[in-house]
């Protein structure tokens, strides 16, 4: 009896996760293998962290109430790119279908007035963004996955409270997960000296309402309206390359002055409501700007919150209609049925495809998943490398000359479906040129995948690899 009633609740178990899962495939794999391996506890965990956050209607709607009244000020602000023919890339003029991706994939348009400035490693990124924050005037957005209790995050604490104290608004909002190991102390500091701080889903409270799966992987700093940064730096000595274990950490980070500011501006107001419960209508955190550049450059935003998997389109959009090339940077590299389909196809057709991933990763468990990918891609034509030099953490999609993107997500499924991300796309010869001449410099401290070597890989690990795609969905 008592095994029959133990049969009855796994079929029910496995029943549910698949009339749940049915748009997922794989996640539907992974979460019934777990199942399989632990049947009453995998289905807790699956109750408490795998519920698709979009069925949340109350806090999807919340959020795009807030970007319709405050759309018609920055569509008659900016200087909005509305047809192919007036991109300044003449390639484009003869792919519609990729211009028309990006302008249906959400609600932030390709601006046209906007200068930027690619970082190449935590040193000059912090540098940049404390000077920014050192110049402000009226107001300081700062948003992170992680902020650190060390030499850095004292850094940036010390010019927020100084900025605050000269009567400068100053935000900041913290993932709750990311950031669970900041002090009570270090946040008193902050709230004690006027920074209004939240943390985005504490860890406990997104556990309780089962959101804990769905973590903010954005990485913000917004000065005056007028100058931004995004990208894969977090605040900490690590970004630095100041722990040993992980060596040199080499990473990209963008500045953005211009237009494209003022949707990167509103994607904070967004997060902000979510964490803080406050809606932000104020236009003055719009503030008219002088030209300065003419790049175009669109801010692109994705999460759970959202009807569009942006960023993942966009990748998968851009792969596809590549003719020449296709360069990543990914510190994890564990790419959806789309995309990996989308770049085996493209390798196979005659496109340069290289990846760099990193060789001393920060997850074994992400490393084995990603080796898995590689196995098939490989014998396609992909060429993979592994970064020598430290970790690599950085960001990165080239396709031939039409994008450059830099951001927050990876190329994972995580990224794609799962996190709160962010990306800017380039699509001007200066940031692209800049952006190659940084992956070929890469590829000077990589090492290339040999495939017959890696073919011959011991059945322990080609076992361990398999292990580690079922779950990678969840990775």
């Amino acid at each position: 009896m008592w095994l029959l009633l133990a049969l009855i609740a796994f079929i029910f178990q496995m029943a549910a996760v698949l009339l749940l899962e049915f748009r997922n495939p794989s996640k539907a794999v992974a979460w019934l293998f777990i199942l399989f391996c632990l049947p009453l506890i995998g289905f807790v965990l699956y109750f408490f962290i795998a519920q698709d956050y979009q069925k949340r209607l109350k806090i999807r709607n919340r959020g795009t109430r807030l970007f319709r009244e405050i759309k018609g000020h920055l569509w008659d602000r900016a200087a909005i790119v509305h047809k192919a023919s007036d991109m300044h890339n003449p390639d484009f003029h003869h792919n519609l279908r990729l211009f028309n991706l990006l302008n249906h994939l959400s609600e932030t348009p390709i601006t046209g007035c906007n200068s930027t400035r690619v970082l190449t490693d935590g040193e000059e990124a912090f540098s940049a963004m404390l000077h920014a924050m050192e110049q402000a005037k009226d107001h300081i957005h700062v948003e992170f996955y992680i902020f650190r209790h060390d030499t850095i995050g004292t850094k940036f604490q010390d010019v927020m409270i100084r900025k605050a104290k000269e009567g400068v608004k100053v935000r900041l909002v913290c993932d709750g997960l990311g950031s669970y190991k900041l002090k009570r102390s270090f946040i008193n500091r902050f709230k004690d000296s006027g920074v209004e701080f939240h943390f985005f889903l504490p860890a406990m409270v997104s556990m309780f309402n089962r959101r804990i799966n769905y973590r903010n992987h954005r990485k913000i700093v917004v000065v005056d309206g007028t100058v931004g940064f995004l990208g894969g730096i977090n605040v900490g000595d690590d970004y630095l390359g100041k722990y040993p274990d992980m060596g040199y950490w080499r990473d990209t980070h963008l500045e953005v002055k211009g237009d494209a500011v003022y949707f990167l501006q509103n994607v904070f107001l967004h997060d902000w409501k979510l964490a803080a419960g406050e809606k932000i209508l104020d236009m003055s955190l719009f503030p008219e700007h002088q030209c300065t550049g003419d790049e175009q450059v669109q801010i692109l935003s994705s999460g759970p919150d959202l009807n569009w998997n942006a960023i993942q389109e966009m990748c998968f959009g851009s792969i596809s209609v590549a003719k020449e090339r296709i360069w990543i940077t990914t510190p994890y590299f564990i790419p959806d049925e789309g995309v990996y389909e989308a770049l085996k196809t493209a390798a196979v057709s005659g496109v340069d495809v290289r990846i760099i991933i990193p060789d001393k990763a920060d997850s074994r468990l992400v490393k084995l998943a990603s080796l898995s990918y590689v196995e098939d891609l490989i014998t396609a034509g992909v060429k993979f490398y592994e970064y020598q030099k430290g970790f690599i953490h950085a960001k990165v999609l080239i396709v031939d000359d039409l994008i450059g993107s830099v951001g927050t997500a990876n190329m994972d499924m995580r990224s794609f479906f799962c996190n709160f991300e962010l990306t800017a796309v380039m699509f001007d010869k200066k940031p692209i040129d800049h952006l190659v001449a940084d992956f070929e410099e890469d590829l000077t401290n990589s090492k290339a995948i040999d495939e017959e070597a890696f073919h011959e890989r011991g059945r322990a690990q080609k076992a361990a690899e398999i292990f580690c795609r079922m779950l990678s969905p969840m990775l």
